[in-house]
């Protein structure tokens, strides 16, 4: 009993240290978007250009990812966390002292690269230290990204913007302390990589010659869910590129704020996707995924369809309740994938993630190029019917619940 307490209190230490490191991460990538206005001032950037910086930042921070999920799927790199963290942390100080378009997309690849190493191997740390509680684990690993990436708008509020681009280099501080925990991760890493056992999927024939996986779902079925799935990940991302990307932008355009209050709104909708996300996770494990991504991102949609056409403050509401709903789906999403396809947690993870960060980059550029030549109050009118595209869920087959 003794032996098992102390367990569950080492897989919570190690779930908890996760959710540390993957909120430094993604504080320091935040910090990308949340100083565009700065960027597009100091550099004389045109909505194309910051399209395009965000095009590269999401690009490497996607593509790499399912290559490293794949590699690591096979042959586990304990030392990996550090490694993207310290080349995030280059990319940082190198954003601090970029004095043109170009070098800024050399720091943020750089930045983008270290996310792109980090969240395969991390997310299958916390498949590991979950106990069997997938979902929960999931949920607080994303937990401390989300509320990383809400803290980016406040950093950027009170130590960059007021004082210029060369305070960004501060923000090494934070990547030093990342290293720190990320070290102490690997020691508990390489005592428990035993644990790490070939999942492979089961595949056995069936009386009529199909196949089906460890779930008793035929291989046909598992192939239609995986891309109703990356059909829902294009839905959510898309849409919430247009917030985190262009929220501030929108704000300041449509009701005339400054710069200071339009990051404070940013702050408020990327706070409440960190709150909302833990829902996700646990609810998942308790009646099944599917019905949370039904609901998560089709919920989003009446929300989505009032917000171009409310006052500012109903806008600052609609996208906290759109935060708050829309933000549990990706933990169901990527645990309801890892269990139609057992044992390629890395390549699930690097593939969801990567697909993810890569949508929202491409969809960045493009909606950037949008509204340079219709506004940005356009774009958000065609963005807000995304969110229809959940009913696409309807279509998904049921996987076994798991039980706490």
């Amino acid at each position: 009993m003794e032996k098992s307490l102390q367990r569950t209190n080492i897989t919570f230490t190690i779930l908890s240290l996760l959710a540390i490191s993957h909120m430094f991460n993604d504080t320091l990538q935040s910090i990308i978007p949340a100083i565009y206005p700065l960027l597009k001032n100091s550099l004389a950037l045109t909505f194309t250009q910051v399209g395009l910086i965000n095009l590269v930042y999401q690009m490497s921070s996607s593509i790499f990812q399912p290559i490293i999920g794949l590699i690591t799927d096979k042959k586990p790199q304990p030392y990996s966390l550090p490694v993207g963290m310290t080349l995030s942390m280059i990319g940082i100080i190198s954003l601090a002292f970029a004095s043109d378009f170009f070098y800024t997309l050399i720091a943020v690849f750089f930045i983008g690269l270290g996310s792109s190493i980090f969240h395969p191997e991390a997310s299958r740390l916390a498949y590991l230290a979950s106990g069997g509680k997938y979902g929960l684990a999931q949920s607080i690993f994303q937990v401390g990204g989300n509320f990383g990436s809400s803290i980016g708008p406040l950093i950027a509020l009170w130590i960059i913007t007021p004082y210029g681009q060369k305070n960004i280099s501060w923000l090494a501080i934070i990547a030093l302390i990342a290293i720190g925990v990320m070290l102490i991760i690997n020691k508990w890493y390489k005592v428990n990589i035993y644990r790490l056992k070939s999942r492979n999927t089961v595949i056995k024939k069936n009386s009529d010659n199909t196949e089906t996986n460890s779930n008793n779902i035929p291989k046909s079925k598992v192939i239609i869910a995986i891309v109703i799935l990356l059909i829902l990940v294009f839905s959510k991302y898309v849409y919430m590129t247009s917030l985190t990307s262009y929220y501030t932008f929108y704000l300041i355009n449509k009701f005339n704020i400054s710069i200071h209050d339009a990051q404070l709104y940013l702050f408020a909708f990327l706070f409440a996707i960190a709150a909302g996300t833990i829902i996700g996770g646990p609810v998942g494990d308790r009646i099944g995924r599917k019905y949370v991504i039904w609901f998560s991102i089709l919920g989003t949609a009446p929300f989505a369809l009032m917000m171009p056409y409310a006052n500012l403050m109903w806008t600052c509401i609609l996208s906290i309740i759109i935060g708050l709903i829309l933000s549990s789906a990706f933990s169901a999403i990527l645990i309801y994938a890892q269990e139609l396809v057992p044992g390629k947690v890395g390549l699930i993870g690097g593939l969801f993630f990567g697909l993810a960060f890569g949508i929202a980059g491409i969809a960045s550029a493009i909606l950037g190029r949008i509204a340079d030549h219709t506004g940005i109050q356009y774009v958000y009118s065609i963005c807000s019917f995304l969110p229809l595209l959940g009913l696409a869920a309807s279509f998904l087959p049921n996987t076994k619940k798991r039980k706490s």
